[in-house]
């Protein structure tokens, strides 16, 4: 029986957040909150904590959320002292809904809400606090910023603790496919019209919430119409930029073209072979036993070309250690990164192309035009060392994308725009780095 792990060391001193000046250095003091209590017997007599084994992950998952800094949450809560207001859902309940529901492959505020009816683990973390499904989207969709925060958080616990060792990452990128149909691609003619019918239809609902009777109705009603404004103006600014990269890469029909759903989304060559709307998620990973991800990043990009540079100098910037060995595939081997990462002292493995059919240059002999970097790089990667490293790169950093995609709802997103986007990749990244936490500290 596997107990749940024992994370006081870790959790000692929560380290101060300069962003949260103004919350109260007890982040949760004088604030009114549902909060959970799992020893409670609730109507029908059912015990949730007997109901739970204990050595059920959700109560390891718990734990640890339980003993993170929440400042940035609950610098957010309005209900405090004598100010009026229900009081709101502990976000320590909402947090670890998410973090075990992702750990559980369950990507739905819907079916969450649905689970914590039938599901002893749900209602355990809830203890007894009712909760709706579209308070769970709304939470997820509007703390993208706090994920990423705890991800760093966490890793520094875990560098603290020299359970990570950040001097050889591994980068990878999988195309996720993204909340918007291929039919909702349009021209922009086509959005030019939208957009005209979107302006009047605002105007008309705007002129009738006078005589409707039904407030509530006719808010909703505004609101959902301005949405789908704002959405088919940022479609139409995203034109010249498609139209940019349509020019660049050669393709047979040039004619520009955006989503009206999710103007953020790009049509991609998934691993299928087919063409779909997706957005390029890349994950940096280290490349020792805890495998924890320490970089995060989601662009629109179908091309890896351009993503290592800024992804080490996320690297550094989240736990301040400089990687000195990076693995990436051949997607990333561009000249300017191998340049650009000898330069901040990075030693780049990936594989050198290999030479046009029926050419017997050796790929690995030093080209004209090479820099002293690429040269490096050539003649590095045809020893055999090299050659045993960059094994290392698809044992690690495929495996989390793989783990993402068949365990954790990763393979396609109910998202919308990179910052949403950006932020459940966060939320995959910090429940990730829970479980390799827990699987190496019990």
């Amino acid at each position: 029986m596997t107990k749940p792990p024992e994370q006081q060391s870790l959790w000692d001193e929560p380290e101060a957040d300069p962003a949260a000046a103004s919350c109260p250095i007890d982040p949760e003091r004088g604030i009114r909150l549902r909060r959970a209590n799992r020893a409670q017997l609730t109507w029908g007599r059912v015990d949730l904590d007997a109901a739970l084994p204990k050595d059920h992950p959700a109560r390891a998952i718990v734990a640890v959320v339980e003993r993170l800094d929440l400042r940035g949450l609950y610098s957010q809560v309005r209900a405090r002292g004598e100010i009026a207001g229900a009081p709101p859902i502990d976000p320590k309940i909402l947090l670890g809904l998410w973090v075990y529901a992702t750990s559980d492959g369950v990507g739905s505020g819907r079916e969450i809400a649905q689970l914590v009816e039938l599901h002893a683990a749900y209602r355990w973390i809830c203890g007894g606090v009712e909760v709706a499904y579209h308070r769970l989207n709304d939470f997820r969709h509007e703390q993208g910023k706090v994920f990423d925060q705890l991800v760093t958080q966490v890793l520094a616990r875990l560098l603290q603790h020299g359970l990570i060792d950040l001097s050889r990452v591994a980068q990878d990128g999988t195309r996720v496919r993204a909340s918007a149909g291929a039919a909702s691609f349009r021209k922009g003619e086509t959005l030019e019209t939208l957009m005209a019918t979107a302006r009047e239809h605002l105007a008309e609902v705007t002129r009738e919430a006078s005589a409707d009777s039904s407030a509530r109705r006719v808010a909703a009603i505004q609101r959902a119409a301005r949405d789908r404004l704002a959405r088919l103006e940022q479609a139409l600014a995203e034109l010249p930029a498609v139209a940019a990269t349509k020019k660049k890469s050669g393709a047979k029909d040039a004619t520009p073209r955006v989503s009206t759903t999710d103007p953020d989304a790009r049509v991609m060559k998934m691993p299928d072979g087919g063409f779909r709307p997706a957005f390029n998620i890349q994950f940096a990973t280290t490349a020792d036993k805890a495998r924890a991800i320490v970089g995060v990043s989601v662009s629109n990009r179908g091309s890896d070309q351009g993503e290592a540079t800024p992804m080490i100098a996320q690297i550094e910037a989240r736990t301040g250690v400089r990687p000195s060995e990076y693995l990436v595939d051949g997607g990333y081997t561009k000249h300017e990164a191998i340049d650009e990462a000898q330069h901040i002292g990075v030693t780049l493995y990936g594989p050198v192309p290999k030479p046009p059919k029926g050419s017997t240059d050796d790929p690995h002999a030093p080209k004209e035009g090479d820099s002293e970097a690429v040269v490096a790089w050539r003649a590095r990667m045809a020893t055999d060392e090299a050659k045993a490293i960059y094994k290392q790169r698809a044992a690690t950093a495929e495996t989390v994308n793989a783990d993402g995609k068949a365990h954790r709802g990763l393979s396609t997103t109910a998202l919308r725009g990179i910052d949403k986007v950006t932020g459940g990749a966060c939320l995959f990244a910090l429940t990730y780095n829970i479980l390799r936490l827990i699987s190496i500290t019990s």
